[in-house]
């Protein structure tokens, strides 16, 4: 069940719960009292902030283990980590085997279409592949204070409940590879993104080739101030 869902879930019978009753130690139905409906509804609100501030635990527990990069020299760390990768991968974003974006917040994607990472309708990422991961893990173990947000993607074909697992399984995949190359596990999350996201339209093979992708998000650790 989605993070969003258990909420949803814990929320309503928590309300379910404090509108209806307690019982006493004979089992004979009473009233909750204030305290035990505040009890309840604080722990589902509990539930809410926890899954709020998740993200910023998880980046706490990873800055412990890595480090992070001083406010100020974090521009610099993520351009001259993309200019590694446009050195190091020239011949692959050459052909478009890569591809690579600058995002907001000093953040890099590099994405791998599955044309020619993956066999289609496969998990498995094709051996020659494997030389590309190689320059890939090299460059974000040179530069490890980050984390890596590893998203699957598919194109429109098949069913949408089987695209999502299979975009899971593909993102999946991606980590053991980097994880096999000394990544460590701390610094990666993986993500399905099935079909909701295409980078071109599904109408036509090309299109549907550029939608079935994984992307890695990299996003530095950024110095707590103070």
């Amino acid at each position: 069940m989605h993070a969003r869902t258990r909420f949803v879930v814990l929320f309503l019978g928590a309300m379910l719960a404090v509108s209806g009753c307690a019982t006493d130690e004979y089992g004979r139905p009473r009233e909750m009292t204030d305290t035990e409906k505040g009890a309840i509804i604080g722990a589902a609100t509990g539930a809410l902030l926890g899954l709020a501030t998740r993200r910023e635990a998880k980046y706490g527990v990873l800055y412990g283990i890595v480090g992070g990069v001083a406010g100020g020299a974090v521009g610099a760390y993520m351009d001259k980590q993309k200019k590694d990768f446009e050195k190091q991968l020239a011949p692959e974003l050459d052909r478009g085997v890569i591809y690579m974006e600058k995002l907001p917040q000093n953040r890099l994607l590099v994405g791998m279409t599955a044309a020619t990472a993956f066999e289609v309708d496969s998990t498995r990422i094709k051996p020659g592949f494997n030389p590309v991961l190689d320059k890939i893990a090299r460059i974000l173990n040179k530069y490890g204070k980050t984390h890596l947000t590893i998203i699957g993607h598919t194109d429109s074909t098949g069913s949408r409940a089987y695209n999502q697992k299979l975009s899971e399984r593909r993102a999946e995949a991606v980590k053991q590879a980097l994880l096999a190359r000394n990544v460590i596990p701390e610094r990666i999350t993986t993500a399905g993104a099935g079909e909701d996201h295409p980078r071109a339209s599904n109408a036509t093979p090309e299109g549907r080739r550029k939608n079935r992708r994984v992307e890695i998000i990299i996003e530095p650790i950024v110095e707590p101030e103070g």
